[in-house]
Order: structure tokens, then sequence, then C-alpha cells
């Protein structure tokens, strides 16, 4: 489904992804893995054409994603929550959900119940700005909004960094349930090894900017592990 083949990128003179090739099947979910500056999040606003690429391809399905704006990325199918969430603060719960109504292919004018079927305080905080939300409930907000699309491929970038125990596992009980009830392809950077492996069916490892690991969830050995993630 989604395919990166020798993309390098540079940013600001530097170059942080090198001839980096990977490979996403569809219904997938897929931990992206890796230390600290690796490139994990480039990696992932490559995908989405939140930052060019020097030269390579991206492609998802037919499509040529590297030739195509961020903003027609989501209309293909691609639902992103970037890291730190990027909710507006000013804007309500219903406002900021409303937001990704255009994008749908279906032309749909109401927020779909099955946000707030996944995420009941979404509906009990419908009229409460953005900003007074909890960096859980914002996180969840998130996550809300870029499910309004009704993507194909769902993208996240640290879903549970700074966020309170009960809301990881809620993140990783609705992760499961719209990859397995509606075959939804997951994309997502994870730090936390006890969630990757709860949630993830196959992890990609990075380093210096190249994907140097790929296989299934339980062949993430110790010795991976040490080499690639321990600090």
């Amino acid at each position: 489904m989604i395919s990166m083949k020798k993309v390098n990128q540079l940013y600001g003179g530097t170059q942080i992804l090198w001839d980096l090739d990977l490979q996403i099947e569809p219904g997938s979910i897929t931990c992206i893995m890796g230390r600290n500056g690796v490139g994990k999040t480039t990696l992932l606003k490559c995908l989405m054409g939140l930052l060019p690429i020097k030269n390579g391809e991206i492609l998802f399905e037919n499509n040529q994603l590297h030739k195509k704006s961020a903003e027609s990325r989501a209309h293909l199918g691609l639902g992103y929550v970037p890291q730190g969430r990027d909710i507006f603060p000013m804007l309500t719960v219903e406002e900021n959900l409303r937001i990704g109504l255009p994008v749908r292919k279906d032309g749909a004018k109401q927020i779909p119940e099955k946000i707030f079927t996944l995420f009941p305080v979404l509906e009990e905080m419908l009229h409460r700005r953005g900003g007074d939300l909890s960096g859980g409930q914002q996180q969840q907000l998130a996550i809300g909004r870029a499910l309004v699309l009704e993507p194909s491929v769902l993208i996240l970038d640290e879903p549970n960094e700074g966020i309170q125990p009960n809301i990881v596992k809620q993140i990783g009980d609705v992760i499961l349930k719209l990859n397995k009830e509606d075959g939804l392809t997951v994309i997502l950077v994870e730090q936390k090894l006890g969630f990757a492996r709860r949630v993830g069916q196959s992890f990609r490892l990075m380093e210096k900017g190249r994907v140097v690991a790929s296989d299934r969830m339980e062949n993430l050995t110790d010795d991976l592990i040490r080499h690639y993630l321990a600090v």
C-alpha cells in the first residue's frame, strides 16, 4: 500500500533521511522505532507532504505521493496526528472536529457518531475550547479529528507522549478496534516498548536516517532492542 524508495531528505542543510526504503502492507499496524534524532518524525512528515524530499519516490496505492500536496494526501485517505497534537486551542471541540469534514469523500456534514463512541469524553466536552482540555483529552481530540476524514491510513507520531496510563490504554484499544473491525492501516512512531508490543503487528527500526531492520513484532529481540533502542 505505501512504499518509500531511496528517499533522501535535507533539513536546514543537514541530511536527515539517507536512501530510505520502507514498505507498509495494507491493513497492518506498523511501529516505527528508534532512538531520538534518527529521522522518525521526518519520515512521517515526508509521507504527509509537510517536508519536501530531495529525491526518491513515495507511493500510495497508484499515486505518486511525492508529487502531491499535503492537502491532496488527506483527500487520498491519509489521516495524520502529529507530535504535540496541534489542535486549535481557541476553537471548541466541535469546531476542531468539523475541520475534517470537507475532506470526506461522501460529503457528510455531521461529525460521525463513531467518533463519540470511540472517545465519549469528546461528546461530553463538545462546546469546550480545545485549549481547556487535559493533555490526554487533547490527544483524543487530535485522533478524533484525523478519524473524521474517514482515512484508510492513520499516521500517529508518539500518540502517548505525556499521557496518563488510562488514556494510553484507551488509545491502544481504539487502534486495535479500528484495525480489526475496519481494516484501518496504522503507522505509528512509538517510544514505549510495552505499547508497541501490545498494538503493533510489525516493526521498522531506524538508525541514522535509514530503516535498518523490519520484521513481525514477535521477532523484536532483546539484541535488537539493545542495539537500536536502548539509551
